[in-house]
């Protein structure tokens, strides 16, 4: 019966249930699942849920769609109707009707809507088909297109009328129209694709296109026919854009389940482990296990951590490692106590904030979870507390500090974020169950703001006194304060009105005082959506005294007796989206739908009967107010390179006359912008009295499409003019991910406003906002705006600017361009004896090139250095921030003279001394940074290694030279080398100057990040039993070894690690900065002792906890990862698996073992077999010590201007060409650095289909290939599939199998020659390649398709053309400056491998 009517059976039995029994009942035998016991229904919980996920996405394939056809009944389709009608019997006949299959509902609009019949009206098709027959014209005008939609949101996409919303079944909008609306479609139309309706607009030539593109779901699902009476024309087209799978397939997982704010909390027990508090530990102990076993940690809403310290801090557990109280009480009471001293509880907590409170370490800080500390310490502590409590407190964790008579108090109060949160007992034994209430109970003392909306209306007249007394008796249970919680009261009806705002009492006294006082308002009608939308931008903001954005939870209160007259879900949604918690509590006379909608989550949606029952929900009110904690907005980095622009144009009455001279701003900004490689994005928005956007960031991707519609806008008109309403609508609506925003990536994000008059509102507020999202705003006004208000505006005062009319602005254009763009500009200038009468035209030189230049402190800096034998500063990035004083300087510079030319080391100076934070320059912050070198001469230094420094740092380096300089040592220093600049003299210089500035304006982003310097290296040491009289001589070693590390400028890391039957981490590779405190504890390490040795077991704990970003590794930025074993026995387990893990992570692995190792083992653990090296005892490492510090840095080099490729050569060649390959092959090879482990080649042949000739791990030597090469044979054939290659190189060639070291980040290349146009599409296959990071060389003849070639290439510049492959010598040094310049970056989850390649070389092989 149940499963006829269709219900998904799950049955869960015990070891006494029959399992036949269950899988019967069950609807699938899969579906029946065995516990030995109910208490152990949590090992199947997770499985059961993705099942049910699975299930509901699965389901609404099957359940259909709900499809609601909107029909232009107006005057206008009169004669069109019969048209309408015979489209729309056609477009139903091909679907599938039925309860669970297809549902259809039609309306008709004109001046109003009308139901034809609902979603629910009919099951089967011949009765839709008949209704749909006797349609008949509604008639009317005028169109209100906007009303009709919201009539469609409102009454015929709910359950009521048959919407089957709530069971994920997707939602289809059909609109026929046939001319623009006369009312606004935008809230409408948000407001359906907030719920998730997908719109499909069809309109005529008559309708408004730009006002069908904003309705549809896409540019693609707008249609257009020039009458009526042609729609059968676009009939496939709309049943396809309805029927097909891409509409099921966007309902995802996170539509099936709404995201909830976790529940619960994070707790970290901080416990004083020094010498101190040996005695008082076991009081310690029980005080956390009593504490953890009142928290709900079974069902994921507690997670709890502890960490030890003394001299440093010791995690017993993080807050991910374990899921279950009993696991956590078990381990708690194993605790041991630490020892050591001194007590450093500076920095523990710094440590925990680095470390504990992170998200890989399992704490959900960014999902809004409350974090909690509990510090239990004994003493005072050694070093300050200040800053990292401080940090602490910043990033919102809840700090309690329970101390002794032995603490210091005042410390106490400064670690806890409220100083009554300090709590001391004469001894750790007197710790009792008020203090642990106190810590987790107490929670909710964190602050809010509170505000409470409060109905005024004539319906609530006789109830208002009981909201008043609701009120107060709420108040009374906050903790008010400035630096507290605060508190605001608003009254609406028709308008809302503040009573006081949250800034305007900072006592409970005045507050309830002002409370008791409120009078009743009246008014009707009952506009509750304006009054939302009121407290949202009047209240909840920085002037009313909000602190939303320092992070403060925002609470809203709304006290509601009757449904709204207008619609409440916009700005409930924008409410929402703000952060702002709202708990609506209504009577019998409430529209309980509308409070749930208001409401954070239904379940905050609470009521009473009448308002004098409001004591009913008190209760659950303190609860919520005591647990809700709001998510703050997470800051992002900045990448350069790419912008996302957005143009907000003043288009109210007072501007039509400069429209169009607005317009042609737009368009020739947008010329300026690189659109169609997907760098820059961009967006217009036009506003009055409201805004409305022309496109968003993701509706085009093409500039052609661009400019096509901003030619084609047409002045909005309106007022009054609205700038601040205009703002915080494009920081919702526009800055937003789902527009098509790439904040969160990084992206910078411009807004350039052109405005023609004062603004009717206040810009304050939402202008903030915006700059605390990080948007640089630019604002132009002509003489009718206000330059206060542009400056409140503009990110900086400087970037407001005026002219008289807009006709002028093209005057403004390169100024406003130039200012979207910053960079840092350093030049360096050779002044030895060799330039002094060159030197006044260098000075004139960078003296022009600084005048085009728009400096500032937020715009472009400007930096200058001499350099003969060493270099001098003459001023820094930070030491001037105008021109003129630039200017001034360098009339002044004086040629420095000495000899000889030590370029290399002034690069060196450059890089380690202009290009850092304290000198101005903001690399970090993602500001380009530019190196403009004048040079006279060959330098005395190697310049190669400073030169790959400055590039992996992403400087970006122009070469000036002159004919004594040497060409080649320029284009090794230059960013590339046609960036090497020449001229005879340097009174030549202003030759090339135009080139300069052409590089200047076009560089916008930092080259791609390279390896960083230093290394990050763990050792691992065995402490078992066997290695005790050996300890000493290991611990020397790893003395001898640190000490030939850079660690105190944070080039390398290091971590020790002792291990036996488990591992014990000594200090992570964050724990010490300095290579004196990593001495210090090194030479006090003790012996660990046990058995067996479990190196297995160790190496996968090294990988999953010491090689990690939370433990300080830097492998995901590319530093080079070293693990040095010191082994003296034979493992009890395998180390194959953990071996060969670290290994794929990038890992250099190094085994030094004793007489007692086994040799194969070692062999086995170490990247290559050479580095496995034996002593007799450990008491003789120091004969190995050299050795291996050699092995070491022979795989691992601060700078390594070569990185290693994998290449394979993909040919189409004719017979007659393979003669040559030789002749083109052997330069080729010759350049590169064949070995198993430098660099490997491959050669793939193909025509119809691929052939190997040899894998990339077929050969390790360079004359090997060579050999192979001169003997291929032409293999022949039809036709030339080049897309098949392409895919069979990528499944088959590039593996691991094959020799491809692409997972462990070795850069992969692929050389095509190719002589003629493929048969099948590349397109696809080309575009995996590059998803895979292969770097793609296109080589054709004359036969190619040149369009082809470039897009199978890495970038079009990198597909080369000869007119016959007898020509290919004439790309030889093409191919090579692109083999030894290009650099792939790898996935970012694989570390960058210095020192090999691996080509694959693909030849064609058809006729």
């Amino acid at each position: 019966m149940l499963k006829a009517a269709g219900v998904v059976t799950f049955a869960i039995g015990s070891r006494m249930a029959n399992s036949a029994e269950m899988q019967v009942i069950s609807s699938d035998p899969n579906y029946a699942y065995s516990v030995p016991d109910f208490v152990n229904l949590s090992r199947i919980q997770q499985s059961l849920m993705k099942l049910h996920l699975f299930l509901l996405t699965e389901q609404s394939d099957e359940k259909g769609r709900d499809i609601v056809f909107l029909l232009d009944g107006s005057d206008n389709t009169r004669n069109g109707f019969s048209a309408i009608q015979d489209f729309l019997y056609k477009v139903i006949e091909r679907l599938d009707i039925g309860p669970n299959k297809d549902r259809t509902a039609v309306i008709q609009f004109s001046n109003e809507a009308l139901a034809n019949f609902f979603l629910s009206s009919f099951m089967r098709k011949e009765d839709v088909l008949t209704a749909v027959r006797r349609l008949s014209h509604k008639g009317g005008r005028p169109v209100k297109m906007g009303a009709a939609l919201k009539y469609v949101k409102e009454k015929v996409f709910t359950a009521a009328s048959g919407s089957r919303n709530t069971a994920n079944v997707p939602q289809i909008l059909v609109v026929l129209n046939s001319g623009a609306s006369s009312d606004s479609v935008d809230l409408p139309v948000a407001s359906l694709k907030e719920s998730g309706v997908r719109i499909l607009t069809i309109g005529t030539k008559n309708s408004d296109h730009k006002e069908m593109e904003k309705m549809s779901h896409a540019p693609s699902y707008t249609l257009s026919v020039a009458e009526m009476a042609e729609l059968p024309s676009i009939q496939e087209q709309v049943v396809a854009a309805i029927t097909e799978d891409k509409l099921k397939s966007e309902i995802s997982e996170t539509e099936v389940i709404a995201e909830r704010k976790p529940p619960g909390k994070d707790v970290v027990f901080l416990l004083d482990g020094s010498d101190g508090t040996r005695r008082g530990f076991q009081a310690m102990r029980d005080f956390v296990q009593k504490a953890v076993e009142k928290l709900s940690v079974d069902d994921n809403k507690d997670r709890v951590s502890v960490v030890q310290y003394s001299r440093d801090p010791a995690v017993q557990f993080y807050l991910n490692t374990y899921t279950t109280k009993g696991d956590i009480l078990d381990t708690v009471r194993g605790l041991r106590h630490k020892g050591g001293s001194p007590l450093k509880t500076g920095e523990a907590l710094q440590y925990l904030r680095d470390n504990v409170f992170t998200a890989s370490a399992g704490s959900r800080r960014l999902e809004g979870v409350p974090q909690v500390l509990i510090l239990l310490s004994g003493g005072r502590s050694y070093d300050s507390v200040d800053a990292p409590a401080t940090a602490l407190k910043q990033m919102g964790v809840l700090m309690f500090a329970v101390g002794t008579r032995g603490s210091d108090l005042g410390e106490l109060q400064k670690i806890s974020h409220d100083s009554r949160n300090a709590i001391t007992v004469p001894e750790f034994t007197d710790l009792v169950l008020n203090c642990l209430s106190c810590c987790l109970f107490s929670v909710d003392t964190g602050k809010k703001d509170v505000v409470f909306l409060l109905d005024g209306s004539d319906g609530t007249r006789n109830g208002f006194p009981a909201m008043r007394d609701f009120v107060e008796r709420v108040v009374g249970k906050l903790n008010v304060g400035p630096n507290d919680d605060r508190v605001s009261v608003v009254q609406y009806s028709r308008d809302p009105e503040v009573n006081f705002y949250l800034n305007t009492y900072t006592t409970k006294e005045d507050i309830v005082d002002s409370v008791r006082g409120l009078n009743h308002r009246g008014g009707i009608p009952l506009n509750t959506g304006a009054a939302l939308r009121y407290v949202r931008d009047n209240v909840f903001t920085n002037s009313s005294g909000s602190r939303r954005l320092q992070g403060v939870p925002q609470m809203l209160i709304l006290l509601n007796g009757g449904k709204s007259s207008d619609n409440v879900d916009t700005p409930a949604s924008a409410l929402r989206q703000q952060g702002i918690f709202v708990i609506g509590i209504g009577t019998r006379n409430s529209d309980r739908s509308e409070l749930q909608k208001i409401s954070h989550e239904p379940r905050y949606a609470l009521s009473v009967p009448e308002f004098t029952d409001l004591p009913g929900v008190q209760e659950q009110l303190s609860t919520v107010l005591s647990t809700v904690r709001v998510r703050g907005t997470p800051m992002t980095p900045t990448v350069t390179g790419k912008k996302d622009v957005v143009f907000l144009l003043d288009g109210s009455d007072g501007t039509r006359r400069g429209f169009q001279a607005m317009r042609d701003f737009v368009q020739k900004a947008v010329e300026k912008l690189s659109v169609d490689d997907n760098k820059d994005r961009v967006s217009v928005v036009q506003y009055s009295r409201d805004p409305a956007v022309q496109f968003y960031l993701n509706t085009y991707t093409t500039k052609g499409d661009i400019l096509d519609t901003v030619r084609g806008l047409r002045h909005k008109g309106g007022s009054p003019l609205k700038t601040g309403e205009a703002l915080q609508y494009l920081r919702d609506n526009v800055f937003t991910a789902s527009a098509g925003s790439r904040r969160l990536e990084g992206v910078p994000q411009v807004l350039i406003l052109l405005s023609g008059g004062r603004s009717y509102d206040s810009v304050d507020a939402p202008a903030t906002a915006l700059k605390q999202m990080g948007v640089l705003m630019f604002a132009v006004g002509t003489r009718g705006s206000d330059l206060g208000e542009l400056q409140k505006i503009s990110h900086d005062s400087r970037n407001a600017i005026t002219v008289p009319e807009f006709t002028d602005l093209a005057g403004v254009q390169e100024q406003l361009q130039s200012s979207v763009e910053a960079v840092d500009v350093v030049f360096l200038l050779d002044g030895s004896d060799g330039t002094r009468n060159g030197f006044p035209a260098m000075r004139d030189f960078v003296e022009r090139v600084v005048g085009k230049l728009n400096v500032g402190p937020n715009d472009d800096r400007v930096s200058v250095v001499q350099y003969s034998r060493d270099p001098e500063v003459n001023f820094y990035l930070n030491t001037y921030t105008t021109k003129e004083d630039i200017v001034d300087s360098v009339r002044g510079l004086n040629h420095r003279g000495g000899i000889p030319l030590n370029t290399g080391a002034a690069l060196r100076y450059v890089r380690d001394n202009v290009f850092t934070n304290s000198s101005g320059s903001r690399r970090l912050q993602g500001v380009p940074q530019m190196l403009i070198l004048l040079n006279g001469g060959k330098s005395s230094d190697n310049v190669d290694t400073p030169a790959s420094a400055l590039r992996q740092q992403g400087i970006f380096v122009i070469g000036i030279g002159t004919r004594n300089s040497d060409r080649s040592e320029l284009q090794k220093i230059s960013h590339e080398p046609r960036y090497a600049l020449s001229v005879p003299e340097f009174t030549d210089l202003p030759g090339v100057q135009e080139q300069l500035s052409t590089v200047l304006s076009t560089v916008k982003a930092v080259p791609p990040s390279r390896k960083p310097p230093g290394k990050d290296v763990v050792f691992l040491l065995d402490g078992s039993d066997g290695t005790r009289r050996g300890f000493q001589a290991m611990r020397d070693f790893v003395q001898k070894a640190v000490e030939k590390l850079s660690v105190d400028d944070n080039k390398d890391r290091v971590s020790v690690v002792q291990y036996s039957r488990d591992p014990a981490v000594q200090f992570y590779l964050n724990t010490y900065t300095t290579k004196g405190d990593i001495l210090d504890t090194v030479r006090g390490l003790r012996h660990k002792g046990g058995s067996p040795l479990k190196t297995g077991e160790a190496l996968q704990y090294l990988r999953d906890n010491v090689f990690t970003a939370s433990a300080g590794s830097r492998r995901l930025e590319g530093v080079p990862q070293v693990l040095i074993l010191l082994s003296g026995g034979r493992s009890y387990d395998s180390v194959d698996a953990p071996a060969t893990a670290l290994k794929q992570m990038g890992v250099l692995m190094f085994a030094v073992g004793t007489r007692g190792s086994d040799l194969g083992e070692l062999q086995k653990i170490s990247h290559d077999s050479r580095n496995a090296i034996t002593v007799p005892e450990f008491t003789d490492l120091a004969g190995v010590q050299e050795q291996l510090q050699s092995s070491v840095e022979a795989v691992v080099v601060d700078v390594t201007p070569e990185t290693p490729t994998e290449t394979g050569m993909l040919t189409s060649a004719p017979p007659c060409w393979l003669e040559r390959l030789p002749d083109l092959f052997h330069p080729v090879v010759g350049k590169l650095n064949v070995g198993p482990n430098d660099d490997r080649v491959s050669v793939v042949q193909y025509s119809r289909d691929p052939e190997v000739n040899f894998y990339l791990n077929t050969y390790t030597t360079k004359e090997d290939i060579v050999d192979s090469v001169r003997g291929l044979n032409h293999r022949g054939g039809i036709p030339l599939n080049t897309g098949a290659a392409l895919r069979y190189v990528r499944d088959n060639v590039f593996t691991n199998s094959s020799g491809s070291r692409r997972l462990q980040g070795v850069p992969q290349m692929l050389i095509l020659l190719n002589g003629g146009k493929s048969s099948d599409n590349v397109d696809t296959p080309a575009s995996a390649l590059r998803q895979q990071g292969i770097f793609v060389i296109g080589i054709g003849t004359r036969n190619s398709d040149r369009s082809e070639l470039q897009k199978i290439s890495h970038e079009p510049r990198y597909a080369l053309s000869v007119p016959e492959f007898t020509d290919l010598p004439g790309v030889q040094e093409q191919l090579s400056t692109v083999l030894s310049t290009v650099r792939v970056r790898g996935t970012p989850m694989t570390p960058t491998v210095t020192g090999k390649k691996v080509t694959d070389f693909y030849t064609p092989m058809s006729l």
